[in-house]
């Protein structure tokens, strides 16, 4: 009886965090918070869970010291969030220099927000926004205070992930004033429910890892099965992929013969710098992100993006008439009966009124945000990328880097002398600039524009050299380092997600039928044993390299978005393959096709690969671990999947592939663990609150309660069934696809950076 309970109230809780996501898109973070997360029907439910879950293993006299460390982590982490919930006081500060506060706005679940007073005072010295060198993208945000407590003064700083201490209460910087004079601080007092909560996440941390490595523990006796010396046998996988759009590069148009720039001269134009994304990199990759933002590609009829780029913007009238913005299939190309390419001519008719789609675009922003309406929105985008580009507002190559500080204007904010500012030559210069700097950046691309209309490459080529150096000597601290600078370069000259993702499904492909063949004909080939574990190998020091560049370039681990989170999975995925294949083979083949489905959904789905600053509350370690480590889950648990689907089809080998999921399970409940808990640690020392439940943490916490099910086979026995577990665990990688993908596109929350 006492079992039944609890597995009904543990898919209650598992339907009420689901439902609770789906709710606060609808009806708002506050509203979801006072009716699901903290209402007392939710907390009831967990703390009757969690008492007989406790009584249920006392009852069964459960003896594996492992097991028991686990479960009572969680019961200490629930008792931690307890006090937490009706203890803690959260709010925020506003401080303005030279003004000594002793107030702020508490949080209050009946009123809202009132007033509290604190025991100190603070006072406002300074505050800092740094910028990344020659940009407007933010590095850090810093605040220096003094605290008055009584009659002694203390001097405290908080930035981005470092927080300040006194007595009880944790200072967070969280925002700042327009005007630089005024910073707003998160306070959290929280002094019985941290401590017992991070005692429950040592716990925990420990007992996963005992988890693994007790002898009396149920991996320890997976890993001794006879099933898996066996090996896994494999007769067929079925899988069918869509049409492939292939790209044809066909040399250029007769119209654009006399519109475009020698391939040598416009690669000596994208080797400038550019001020692009809120960072300097080479023109080369705006010129690489242009072309796949409006045309799909990475070139254009046999051009290469620094020529396109170029093109645009020296032979724009001409250019405004080739079929360069790709038209994706929707309501809008249907009633306007577009082609599947268009040229920006095409929207610009005056017996129509101008502008054909502005009408609907501004219905768009009126709030018709239908399929027809949308369609008009990134159209229209598209569009204003090229009318940049034209007008030469987006060409910010041109630096500067002032010798004082210049005072604020209409214009311009105020400017501290040893910053680097750079402009594009249709830029408003502060008066501040030298003249002889002012009229090389106002009329260098005038003089070139006169060259190239002349046909004078030579001169060109010369002005482009001249260029660069002017960039090397005017940019101050701001350019990249050489290092990151090739690295960028040869970033650019090899998609190695569009390269691997087509060797790997086709290796894998290969290593399949090849298995099929080696079990079903009992003979091997020698050449495939040796080669395909080899080129294995080369795939994954081919990616190795690829993340290697982002990260020089970047300066930062290579996750800070959902393009980067899928080649890391794709590599966790070869790492643990080629780990594991010596001792199972048929890992291989798990390796190669898990890596290239992986690397695929990078490459079709568009996701935005540019490479950008990162947000100063992710720059952090714990970051980098806890993405690193959920990153680990996710790839081992893509492999139970894969044998869950096997198992299905394959009900013959049904124990040897639960075996193998298993071992796979085990290992991936861990990581999981551990990331979602070091990313609790990330969340309190950011911006004081380990659990928010944002729509991410929540759904890897069901993500993780339902993988967990399947290795209660005590109490469970039913997923001692071959069948039964495989269908299970292939239905519970929905809950993967939904963490990583529903909830970046359909939910909402913090994690939307992600």
């Amino acid at each position: 009886m006492v079992k039944k309970i609890i597995f009904i109230l543990y898919i209650l809780v598992l339907v009420c965090m689901a439902a609770a996501t789906i709710v606060e898109k609808s009806q708002g973070t506050d509203y979801a918070h006072a009716h699901y997360y903290g209402a007392w029907w939710f907390i009831l439910i967990w703390a009757v869970l969690a008492a007989l879950g406790a009584f249920y293993i006392i009852k069964r006299k459960v003896k594996c010291a492992s097991t028991l460390a686990l479960h009572l982590s969680f019961i200490i982490i629930l008792l931690g969030a307890l006090l937490t919930h009706v203890s803690a006081k959260r709010g925020m500060i506003h401080l303005r220099i030279g003004q000594p506060t002793d107030t702020y706005m508490a949080q209050d679940e009946e009123q809202g927000m009132k007033e509290e007073k604190l025991p100190f005072s603070l006072c406002l010295q300074k505050f800092e926004a740094k910028m990344h060198d020659g940009t407007n993208a933010v590095a850090d945000y810093s605040s220096k205070f003094t605290v008055i407590d009584g009659d002694d003064k203390s001097e405290g700083e908080v930035s981005m992930n470092n927080i300040y201490s006194h007595r009880s209460y944790r200072l967070y910087q969280s925002s700042y004033d327009e005007d630089g004079k005024g910073s707003v601080l998160a306070i959290n007092a929280d002094p019985y429910g941290i401590p017992v909560t991070y005692t429950g996440y040592a716990l925990l941390f420990i007992s996963l890892v005992w988890m693994l490595f007790d002898p009396k523990g149920g991996y320890r006796k997976l890993l001794k099965s006879p099933l898996l010396k066996k090996g896994v046998l494999m007769t067929a996988l079925i899988l069918s992929m869509g049409n492939i759009q292939t790209l044809h590069a066909e040399s250029a148009t007769g119209n654009l013969q006399n519109a475009v720039l020698p391939k040598e001269t416009a690669e000596k134009f994208g080797e400038l710098h550019i001020l692009y994304n809120d960072r300097i990199c080479p023109v080369q990759t705006f010129a690489l992100d242009f072309c796949k933002k409006i045309y799909g590609a990475r070139s254009y009829q046999g051009l290469t993006a620094e020529q396109v780029l170029s093109g645009w913007v020296f032979y724009g009238n001409t250019w405004a008439n080739e079929p360069f913005i790709k038209i994706k299939s929707g309501e809008m190309k249907t009633a306007m009966n577009l082609p599947d390419y268009a040229s920006l001519n095409t929207f610009f008719n005056r017996e129509m009124g101008g502008y054909t789609i502005g009408q609907y675009v501004q219905e768009y922003y009126n709030g018709q945000q239908d399929k027809f309406h949308q369609q008009a929105a990134d159209i229209d985008g598209k569009i204003q990328i090229i009318m940049e580009l034209r007008e030469g507002v987006s060409l910010k190559v041109l630096p500067y880097t002032f010798t004082k500080n210049v005072k604020a204007i209409k214009d311009h904010p105020f400017i501290k002398a040893g910053t680097t500012t750079w402009f594009s030559p249709v830029d408003k210069l502060p008066q501040a600039v030298e003249q002889q700097h002012a009229l090389y950046i106002k009329n260098v691309f005038s003089l070139l524009n006169g060259d190239i209309k002349a046909g004078n490459m030579s001169r060109v080529n010369e002005f482009f050299v001249k260029m660069k150096k002017y960039q090397e000597v005017s940019s101050g601290n701001s350019l990249p380092t050489a290092t990151q600078y090739k690295a960028e370069r040869i970033n650019n000259a090899f998609p190695f997600a569009t390269i691997l993702f087509m060797a790997n499904l086709t290796l894998g492909f290969i290593a399949l039928f090849y298995t099929i063949y080696r079990m079903t004909k009992k003979r091997e080939i020698k050449a495939l044993n040796i080669a395909l574990p080899i080129l294995l190998g080369v795939s994954f020091l081919a990616l190795t390299f690829g993340l290697a560049l982002r990260w020089i370039i970047s300066g930062n681990i290579p996750m800070s978005n959902g393009y980067e989170s899928m080649l890391t999975v794709a590599w966790f995925v070869m790492l643990i393959s080629i780990l594991m294949q010596l001792r199972i083979r048929i890992v291989m083949v798990f390796g190669f096709l898990i890596s290239g489905f992986f690397l695929l959904v990078s490459h079709i789905n568009q996701m935005d690969p540019a490479i950008g600053q990162m947000m100063p509350v992710l720059n952090s370690p714990l970051l980098s671990i806890h993405v690193s480590i959920i990153m680990m889950s996710y790839a081992l648990l893509s492999l139970t999947f894969i044998c869950g689907i096997m198992g299905i089809c394959l009900r013959s080998h049904g124990e040897e592939l639960q075996a193998l999921s298993r071992i796979f399970l085990y290992p991936a409940l861990t990581t999981m663990g551990f990331g979602i808990f070091i990313g609790a640690i990330w969340a309190n020392v950011s911006w004081g609150n380990y659990w928010s439940w944002d729509s991410k943490e929540t759904w890897a916490l069901i993500t993780f309660m339902i993988y967990a099910v399947v290795v209660h086979t005590q109490s469970l026995p039913v997923f001692r069934k071959p069948l039964v577990y495989h269908i299970y665990i292939t239905l519970a990688f929905l809950s993967i696809a939904m963490t990583y993908f529903g909830v970046n596109y359909f939910l909402t929350g913090m994690h939307s950076y992600a």
